[in-house]
């Protein structure tokens, strides 16, 4: 399923593996450590190899991490991307502690980095559903409306944003999808 936007901008929803997938800029799902971790986290590290790491140990060695809400960026290591954006989305307790603002300032983080970085595309994957139990329908309202935000601003040089997601992330997404972008949605 995909959204189009704008000067021929795209969002899309494609089941499947993130670190299979070519693209510009690859957002993982981080810890705030920067440590590496399990889920997406873990098969980014797995498929792109001790490089990410390593450039992970000098952030941290630099700056101790990276804040809930923010993002870094690494070398991609053996992964089809230029680059790895590691974004750390808020642990879910009950919406009531700044998690909604926490989870979209992650995604714009993101979104920044790539644009910093010249990226024309993006893939995301559902930040903080997994271990941080952040619930998938509300996760999937603020990341669609942060991404395809982005899309609509003119100045943005990022042309398709790509969810890359599980089957039953890609359903909640795809129904969040077309509520919030009905006359865009293909």
């Amino acid at each position: 399923m995909e959204a189009r936007f704008p000067n021929g901008k795209r969002l899309r929803l494609i089941p499947g593996d993130i670190t299979m997938v070519r693209v510009d800029a690859m957002v993982n799902a981080a810890n705030s450590q920067l440590a590496g971790g399990g889920g997406v986290d873990g098969a980014i590290h797995r498929a792109g190899g001790p490089t990410i790491m390593q450039a992970l140990d000098a952030i941290r060695e630099a700056h101790g991490g990276c804040p809930t809400g923010k993002a870094v960026v690494t070398t991609s290591g053996a992964l089809p991307a230029g680059h790895v954006l590691h974004a750390v989305g808020p642990i879910y307790h009950d919406g009531r502690r700044g998690e909604p603002e926490l989870l979209r300032s992650s995604y714009e983080s993101s979104l920044r980095l790539a644009e910093e970085l010249g990226a024309r595309t993006v893939s995301f994957p559902a930040i903080s559903t997994g271990a941080y139990g952040y619930p998938m329908r509300e996760a999937a309202q603020i990341a669609l409306r942060a991404t395809g935000d982005h899309l609509l601003n003119e100045k943005s040089g990022v042309r398709e944003i790509l969810f890359v997601l599980t089957a039953a992330a890609i359903d909640v997404h795809s129904a969040v999808l077309s509520e919030l972008y009905a006359d865009r949605v293909e």
